[in-house]
């Protein structure tokens, strides 16, 4: 496993398939010594790295229909459709602790990717650099435009990590990475394509951050040519790519229960599915 990363992409609750995944290696004793993730993608990292297998499937589920969770009357309110109090004090704080001790004490490089309001460049954030005030970075990673509010941290103004690098693979190469694990949570083969009327209102919602608007203009092409490079990749047995073997019924915003309980599941059985493959491209039994 040595040189070998796992890359953990985003999606609001479909990464709840993620979860499934990682609940499977964990199962198996499957850990890698380089995690990197993407707003969701890196709550899953946190969950991982923190050796609580149940905590990913437990705070995106049990919660999703608390209005402290998800609330349409706040977003119209306050501009928040999330309680990213609730989501990132509240609860691993009072009602589903996260085991910080663990995870601050894990030699497992942890990296957490955001983006940049002023620049509109991702941003790669290190568990060990960050010490206290991880979770806030952890926030801003998953604050997503026009339903969340920028995060600000340390003079910077951050906001969720995929919009500048939805999936971080060029960051595990260069960080030394030679075998590189990828969840994903859409299909093979799924691109994005522009939105005229998102760019136009990105300008109007944050004509002070004009890096933010730029990296909204510019997603799909980043994405994309993401997408592009991770399938060569793949055809030439440089990466693992584990992601759903078809389209999840769950959307970025998703209140339905047993959807959320399908795609995780679906991602835990198609982690079953991968583990001897895997097992082979990682050398190990």
């Amino acid at each position: 496993m040595k040189s070998s990363g796992l890359v953990l992409e985003g999606g609001g609750l479909r990464g709840v398939y993620t979860s499934g995944v990682l609940r499977l290696f964990m199962d198996r004793g499957i850990f890698f010594p380089y995690v990197i993730g993407v707003s969701m993608g890196a709550c899953n990292a946190a969950n991982y790295i923190s050796r609580q297998p149940e905590r990913n499937r437990i705070v995106t589920i049990r919660y999703v229909n608390d209005s402290r969770y998800l609330s349409y009357r706040r977003l119209l309110a306050g501009g928040e459709l999330f309680g990213m109090d609730f989501i990132f004090d509240t609860i691993p704080n009072s009602l589903v602790p996260f085991d910080y001790e663990t995870f601050m004490q894990s030699d497992v490089n942890c990296v957490t990717v955001v983006t940049d309001c002023a620049t509109g460049e991702a941003l790669y954030l290190e568990k060990t650099d960050l010490g206290k005030e991880y979770l806030p970075v952890l926030r801003a990673s998953s604050c997503l435009p026009f339903i969340a509010k920028p995060v600000r941290f340390n003079g910077l103004v951050l906001m969720d990590g995929g919009l500048s690098d939805s999936v971080p693979i060029r960051k595990s190469i260069i960080d030394g990475n030679t075998k590189h694990v990828l969840v994903l949570t859409r299909p093979k083969g799924y691109r994005k394509k522009p939105s005229s009327w998102t760019n136009g209102f990105a300008r109007i919602r944050y004509p002070s951050l004009p890096g933010l608007c730029k990296a909204i203009a510019r997603r799909h092409i980043g994405y994309n040519h993401t997408m592009d490079l991770i399938d060569e990749m793949e055809r030439n047995g440089e990466v693992f790519v584990i992601r759903p073997t078809s389209h999840l019924s769950v959307g970025r915003i998703e209140r339905n229960k047993d959807r959320l309980y399908a795609a995780y599941d679906q991602g835990y059985r198609d982690a079953v599915h991968s583990r001897d493959d895997l097992c082979r491209y990682l050398n190990t039994r």
